[in-house]
């Protein structure tokens, strides 16, 4: 096996953890992703390392035989990310397989096809335990080699005998490539929760503790003015206007009590829905909503 094709291809792997690493920090409601973009953008990179991959084939033997390591991004990225990405990858992947033809076209589409679907399948039962752990890269490692032999199969006692020869490296680059690219891919991850967990918290202390300091000096005022709406209000005639319009006012201050209140019940940080040119606001109602 020629080592410094082995390094080329560890190389891509490397610079599509750097790229997730940075867009996972765009990730989320105070980024520039949502979700669903990132698992897009993500897809169609990791994509795009597969046609890589496919062009930086690693050789095996003097004999002339070759392998790649398309099935390694396709994998990593459905197992983190779930279908969207796998689809997305390995649409891109197939698209340019399918360009390059030859009699092992369709089997190679149908290869990069079972491996994201594996990938997705995958990403659920990790999902399902918490997230992803050695077995579910080890169970998707073991997947993408019998979705490589079975690519291989359908070309018939040909294909079974293309196999033969490379057989150990696919499997030394499927258990190797998926089983350390997860590990890193799952710290990046929990790394990048961790520290959003971190900020989310101290978002949701300084807001609260503002909250709370507002609300103090809101209400103080507000039991005074309350008070003494109250008293006035017993001196007037009931079908007074003066009396009308004081029930106005004592609806009023009940308005601003009960907003006093949610104020000091906040317990997360919801956003108001845009409006216009108007900044960022919070939403107190939702903010002091139980999830």
């Amino acid at each position: 096996m020629e080592f410094h094709h082995v390094m080329e291809a560890a190389g891509v792997l490397v610079l599509g953890l750097v790229f997730y690493s940075y867009t996972f920090r765009w990730r989320g409601p105070w980024g520039r992703l949502d979700s669903r973009a990132h698992q897009a953008v993500s897809g169609l990179a990791f994509g795009g390392l597969a046609v890589v991959l496919m062009i930086s084939r690693i050789q095996v033997s003097s004999e002339g035989y070759f392998i790649d390591a398309r099935a390694v991004p396709i994998a990593l990225i459905g197992l983190i990310e779930g279908w969207p990405a796998a689809l997305l990858a390995s649409a891109v992947a197939s698209c340019y397989r399918s360009w390059l033809g030859g009699a092992g076209a369709v089997a190679g589409v149908l290869g990069i096809v079972g491996i994201g679907v594996a990938a997705s399948l995958v990403h659920v039962w990790a999902r399902r335990g918490g997230g992803a752990k050695a077995r579910h890269a080890l169970a998707l490692a073991g997947a993408a080699f019998a979705v490589t032999f079975l690519s291989f199969v359908v070309l018939g006692t040909h294909g079974f005998e293309l196999f033969r020869p490379v057989a150990f490296p696919f499997f030394a680059l499927s258990f190797v490539g998926i089983g350390l690219g997860a590990y890193l891919f799952r710290d990046v991850v929990e790394s990048r929760t961790a520290e959003t967990a971190r900020r989310d918290a101290a978002e949701l202390r300084a807001v609260t503790l503002l909250a709370r300091a507002a609300a103090h000096e809101i209400n103080n005022p507000l039991t005074i003015v309350m008070g003494g709406v109250g008293l006035v209000g017993k001196r007037l005639p009931a079908d007074s206007e003066e009396a009308q319009w004081l029930a106005r006012a004592t609806d009023g201050a009940q308005r601003i009590k009960e907003i006093v209140e949610r104020m000091n019940n906040i317990t997360r940080v919801a956003e108001m829905p845009v409006q216009g040119m108007l900044p960022p606001m919070l939403d107190i109602r939702k903010s002091g909503q139980k999830n």
